[in-house]
């Protein structure tokens, strides 16, 4: 039961955005939310646990099969961190956004891909164990090129202090990952509990994220939306385009081709919400109304890109795809 809800994150994801929009009084608890008395921000927070979740499902045998597949696994992750921050910078000036929805943007197509790139690699019939081992190697990458990346790309619109971007980075997904790979490894009773529940609590997590941003951020939504939603869907449709595109240059399996242009082309819009929603972020502005536009592109981003990879993910499912010789195995998982 809890697997086919999971699988369903995209239904969750619309109904939590239009949950937001139109009650916004139900979310905006998310937004200003804070830990006491250590006034950390509820959205940090919950971002840490969405890490904690994914480090629990993870052991030391995952981080080896990179080693198993490596010119899949290289070839993802190279992608992964140049097609999307090029796109993301092209559109910001291509568009003319403003220095808010810029920097947001840039940012979030900095971040490594997110966990729903798993189910919907499943969902496509395509490899699965390589999905999650891109989000893992991404991930981990994320911590230093995502602050990089952000700082030189974006720096054009607003100064970046990379330094703070790189603690958010190792306090909200390095340490709790960190700490869910020590829990599996010597707590494996009480982890493989929770690793059960992990995935559907990641989804209602990010929902609960989004919402927040959604909320807060409805009358600045409603000015710019236009602009707004035509720059985040030609960022996600670039990277699951061009993603599946060039891993077929490339020469990867037909699977492999699938898994690549959907771990590119679904971004980890939670953390991207979280770190430009962090008051050493927001800080950098000298403008609060471009601040508080930074989290936008993400919140929009979560919607996005779960609805083209489900619609991608049916199509492809009508489509077995030829298994990989470089994994040596099937590549495909049946439901």
């Amino acid at each position: 039961m809890i697997q086919r809800a999971t699988n369903l994150f995209a239904l969750w994801t619309v109904m939590g955005t239009l949950w937001a929009w139109l009650v916004p009084e139900h979310f905006i608890w998310v937004a200003d939310g804070s830990i006491r008395p250590f006034g950390q921000p509820l959205i940090s927070v919950l971002l840490g646990v969405i890490m904690l979740g994914m480090g629990i499902t993870l052991s030391f045998d995952d981080f080896r099969r990179v080693f198993a597949m490596p010119r899949c696994v290289v070839a993802g992750v190279v992608l992964q961190f140049t097609i999307m921050p090029v796109t993301g910078v092209v559109l910001a000036h291509a568009l003319g956004l403003a220095p808010g929805l810029a920097v947001g943007l840039i940012l979030v197509s900095c971040c490594p891909g997110g966990t729903a790139s798993n189910v919907i690699t499943y969902m496509a019939r395509a490899n699965v164990a390589l999905s999650v081992t891109m989000t893992m190697a991404s991930t981990l990458v994320a911590i230093a090129l995502t602050p990089l990346l952000t700082g030189w790309l974006a720096g054009v619109f607003v100064e970046i202090d990379r330094w703070s971007l790189f603690r958010e980075m190792v306090a909200i997904v390095l340490l709790p990952v960190i700490a869910g790979v020590l829990l599996n490894r010597y707590m494996p009773k009480v982890t493989k509990l929770a690793a059960n529940a992990s995935p559907m609590l990641s989804v209602l997590t990010v929902v609960l994220i989004v919402g927040g941003i959604i909320a807060k951020s409805k009358p600045l939504i409603e000015a710019n939306f236009g602009i707004l939603l035509l720059s985040v869907l030609l960022l996600h449709a670039s990277g699951f385009g061009l993603g599946y595109l060039l891993a077929r240059v490339l020469g990867l399996g037909s699977a492999e081709q699938r898994t690549v242009g959907i771990e590119v082309g679904m971004q980890n819009s939670g953390l991207g919400a979280t770190l430009a929603s962090s008051p050493s972020f927001t800080a950098q502005f000298p403008n609060p109304l471009q601040a508080a536009l930074a989290p936008v592109p993400s919140a929009l981003s979560s919607v996005c890109h779960v609805l083209i990879g489900s619609l991608l993910a049916a199509v492809w499912r009508r489509q077995p795809p030829v298994a990989s010789a470089e994994i040596g195995a099937p590549a495909v998982a049946e439901s």
